[in-house]
């Protein structure tokens, strides 16, 4: 049998099947063909009747329309679908282009309709077997080949970047990120074509802070020590109007042990903790309050790149040099957390830390302090900041924490939760059907 997987969790459609594989088939032709050879008691049951949408020879199906098969007199038993899809490149080598996610199905309760999960690759020949039983254990097989419509150039979505990489390891506050290379109108069909299953499921949903990114958070802190898979089943979404996703593409993370750092400013320190033991206290200098921009920010941060050596220039954050409070400084070992400017980072020219808030707004450390945070921490890993009257903003960098789990379910395009046990996104690519 084919479709999703595991059996025992079910999504919208129906009851999930095992993972469908993407085998070679045999051309064969559009009308139905039995196969006797059954050990059923029911001699005289009638062959299976089934159908295949989009029709067999159909050309220039939109690559969202869903494959449906429909069995009347038994149960459907196998569906395949087969995508030669070939780009560009490819096709002057006569090479075909990779595909590193399979189409999967999901079938009704009674085993008599399997719609497909996924849209279709655009520009592919496409290649449906389906294959049912009877009462009597008699086989009857359809075969549908039919092509997608190319996507146009210039209306052709691609993946720009993304956050985390595969293979990183980072740590329970990581945000997974995804920019495209053209803006997004149909959000929510976008949204489920992006499945997020981690070993240790979880409540997550999308967010967007541009037409352009989508932002996954779960619920909660990501569970520690744990292996975190992003099937993007991009190709063949419509993600705007005539703008169709051209490539699937597959994001494998590992989320490493639970490092929080916690810092109530008038404190004057942070403390570290691993896996909820203590492991350090920093002395720190914070910033000095003066006016906003040099009030270190309230709320909970999450730790972005990092610099073994940078310049810390005001005008890059909008104070040109001569301004008052302008500066220009180099310093060793610094963490950003936030898009206007402030970072965790060594500054040994400081001689407050510890004792008083004297910064620019940063969170400074003495060099072996510095230095130990910048080699011990990961990206992702989680800085929670109390005790100052400026709130950190949801959408400055990965602040993405800020938002209650209500405020950031409601502002999902698809405004249900996404459980990351593998069951499934909350609803359809598809288009109109």
């Amino acid at each position: 049998m084919t479709g999703r997987t595991p059996p025992a969790m079910a999504r919208r459609f129906g009851i999930a099947l095992a993972a469908l594989a993407l085998a070679a088939t045999a051309c064969t032709s559009g009308e139905a063909e039995t196969q006797g050879g059954g050990t059923g008691t029911a001699a005289d049951a009638e062959p299976v009747e089934l159908a295949i949408t989009p029709g067999d020879g159909a050309e220039e199906v939109e690559p969202n329309s869903p494959v449906r098969v429909t069995a009347e007199g038994g149960v459907i038993t196998d569906v395949q679908v087969e995508q030669a899809s070939v780009n560009e490149a490819a096709a002057a080598e006569g090479e075909e282009e990779g595909d590193p996610l399979a189409m999967t199905g999901t079938l009704n309760g009674e085993g008599t309709e399997w719609t497909s999960d996924w849209t279709l690759h655009p520009g592919s020949e496409i290649v449906v077997t389906a294959t049912a039983e009877n009462e009597a254990g008699e086989t009857t097989e359809l075969v549908h080949e039919f092509t997608t419509l190319a996507a146009t150039p210039g209306q052709r979505l691609e993946l720009a970047s993304n956050f985390p990489t595969s293979g990183q390891t980072v740590g329970v506050g990581m945000p997974i990120v995804i920019n495209f290379d053209l803006p997004v109108t149909n959000k929510a069909q976008v949204e489920n074509s992006m499945e997020v299953v981690s070993e240790q499921g979880i409540e997550g949903a999308w967010n967007w802070t541009s037409d352009k990114t989508a932002v996954f958070r779960p619920k909660e802190y990501w569970e520690p020590h744990q292996s975190v898979t992003v099937d993007m089943h991009l190709a063949g979404v419509e993600a705007s109007e005539g703008v169709y996703g051209v490539s699937d593409h597959q994001l494998e993370f590992e989320v490493g042990r639970e490092l929080v750092a916690t810092m109530h400013v008038p404190d004057h320190e942070m403390v570290i903790t691993i896996d909820g033991a203590q492991e350090r206290t920093i002395p720190v200098s914070n910033g000095q309050a003066s006016r906003r921009f040099d009030t270190t920010s309230s709320g909970v941060h999450v730790l972005m790149e990092r610099y073994e050596h940078l310049t810390m220039d005001s005008s890059t954050v909008g104070i040109p040099e001569g301004s008052p409070g302008s500066y220009n400084v180099d310093v060793m070992y610094a963490v950003r957390t936030s898009n206007s400017g402030e970072f965790v980072h060594e500054a040994s020219y400081n001689g407050s830390i510890g004792s008083a808030n004297t910064s620019n707004g940063c969170t400074n450390l003495r060099m072996d302090d510095a230095r130990w945070f910048f080699e011990n921490t990961l990206m992702g890993d989680v800085l929670e900041t109390t005790g100052t009257d400026r709130e950190f903003e949801w959408n400055n960098g990965w602040g993405f924490w800020q938002r209650s789990w209500d405020e950031w379910l409601s502002n999902s395009a698809t405004g249900e939760p996404q459980v990351t046990d593998g069951s499934g996104t909350p609803g359809a690519v598809h288009g109109e059907q």
